[in-house]
Order: C-alpha cells, then structure tokens, then sequence
C-alpha cells in the first residue's frame, strides 16, 4: 500500500525554509520534494546560496532572495558563506571564544545594510503547511511578524540554540514558550550539536565534540491533544509530514485514526498503514 493511497492531495505540500543553504546535512523535507509531493520556497538573502538550492532542489524549488526580519533596514554580518554563520545579528565573541574553532567561524568578513522583509509580507507565497527555520539567532523575530502565515501551517523545524552566538539571540527557553502560546508543542529533535569547549581537541579533531550543548533542531507540531481546530485537511497533511518528513509512525497513526473519525478515512485505514510501514520495515 502507497502511503498516499490513505487519501488524496490534489496539490504538493507547500515548504518554506528561511535561511535555506545547501551546505549541510539533507533537510527533513527531502523525500517528498523527491516524491514530487511538495514544492520548496527557499528563502536566503544571502546570493551565494541561489545557485546551489536551485541545482539541489530543480524543478521543485523557487528561491526568494529576501532576508526575513521585522521590515526595518538591518546590518548583515557576513561571514564564509560555508560557515553557515552569516546574521542579522552581531557575533558575540566570547561565546565565540568559548568553543574550538569557533572564533574562525563567526568572523565577520563585510558588513551590509539591507531592508528586511516580513514573514506575512514575502509577496507570491501560497498557504504554508511546514517551516523549517535557520536563520542564526532571527527565528523569533521571523515568526512574531508572520501570523498570517503560520495560520495553515502544521509544523515548524527550528534551531534553537541552548549557549548564543549572537548579540540578543532569544534562547532555547524563549522561543519555547512562544511556541507553546501559538499552539505548537516540540514532537522531535532532529539533531542535537555538542562541541568542545576552547581549547580543549579531543583526537586532534577540534570538529570532535564534547559534552557542551550548542545548538539543536527542533520539531514543533500542532498540538495532538487538541486536533479539534485543525481541519481534514490539515490532518491530512499532518500524518504526510509525520510520514515522510519525520519518520514518527506512531504519531502518523495517531492522525489516521482522527481521520477516520471523522469520517475523512474508511475504517480500518490506521491498521493497514501500521501493517504495511511493518512490512516494510
């Protein structure tokens, strides 16, 4: 059983990524735009990146050239566009200094002033069903100005950082409970990034971490326990994220079994996925 034969969904899942850059590990989202079930709306506006999301990403992929804040007119810190470190907000050199080879990474090379874009006011975008954020210490910011857009969505990827990099980063505890206001509640965490405190080198790898938390991406989720305000189909595309984009089974079956409450699914359309995802397995 194809897991999209569950139900039908005319149109691709719609994806926004803000702060998207080709340069690490493959996002969450990847297998549907390998499906052709979703289309990405890469957002950076940082132009070394356009070319490498369209060639990682053609033909699901528009790459929106804006950098995401409050629309005011901001300084961006570039630093080494393989760094991933590239801000709206200033490096903090002692937490720099605090990990090994950090203080290369944050450098700041050029600064820039640049006119920033609201979330809500990103022009050409459909309703969003799944975010995923990295935009080094801007996420609240970018979410506070977009509730127009964060009504239909589902779920939302962060990194959250649990020591800050940056000058007036909100921390992990801030963002949490902003989150939890909106009705979103953390489901997973993708990865969690330890590191070695400076100048401790564990195996002549400064890349090899220690015990120190530094960052995390974190999965947000409508909250399960109160499905009621979402509609069939935000349910539907709900169980396709919980599927594909995060692998969490039991959370799938959870919404299938909603779905057929309402009578959205036939009867029986939970246990045949969990016989079939077994199957698989």
């Amino acid at each position: 059983m194809r897991f999209f034969d569950l139900f039908d969904l005319p149109e691709p899942l719609q994806v926004l990524d803000v702060g998207a850059a080709a340069i690490a590990e493959a996002p969450v989202y990847k297998p549907l735009l390998d499906r052709g079930a979703a289309h990405l709306h890469a957002v950076d506006g940082d132009a070394r990146h356009a070319d490498g999301l369209t060639q990682a990403y053609a033909p699901h992929v528009t790459v929106h050239p804006a950098f995401l804040f409050d629309g005011t007119q901001r300084t961006v810190y570039l630093c080494d566009a393989a760094s991933g470190m590239t801000s709206l907000f200033k490096p903090r050199p002692e937490a720099l200094q605090f990990f090994t080879g950090f203080a290369r990474f944050g450098t700041v090379l050029s600064e820039a002033q640049v006119q920033t874009t609201r979330l809500d006011d990103l022009p050409n975008m459909p309703c969003v069903d799944f975010i995923k954020m990295d935009v080094q210490g801007a996420e609240l910011t970018v979410l506070r100005n977009g509730p127009q857009t964060l009504r239909e969505c589902v779920a939302i990827q962060l990194e959250v950082s649990w020591i800050c990099l940056y000058e007036d980063q909100p921390a992990f505890g801030e963002i949490d409970t902003w989150m939890r206001a909106q009705g979103f509640v953390p489901h997973r965490i993708v990865d969690i990034k330890r590191w070695a405190i400076a100048p401790t080198v564990f195996g002549g790898n400064f890349r090899v971490p220690g015990h120190q938390l530094l960052e995390a991406d974190v999965v947000y989720v409508r909250d399960p326990t109160r499905l009621d305000a979402l509609s069939d189909r935000q349910l539907q595309v709900f169980a396709v994220l919980a599927h594909h984009a995060f692998a969490s089974t039991d959370l799938c079956v959870f919404l299938l079994r909603a779905l057929v409450q309402r009578g959205a699914l036939p009867r029986g359309s939970a246990r045949h996925y969990l016989a079939a995802t077994r199957a698989a397995a």
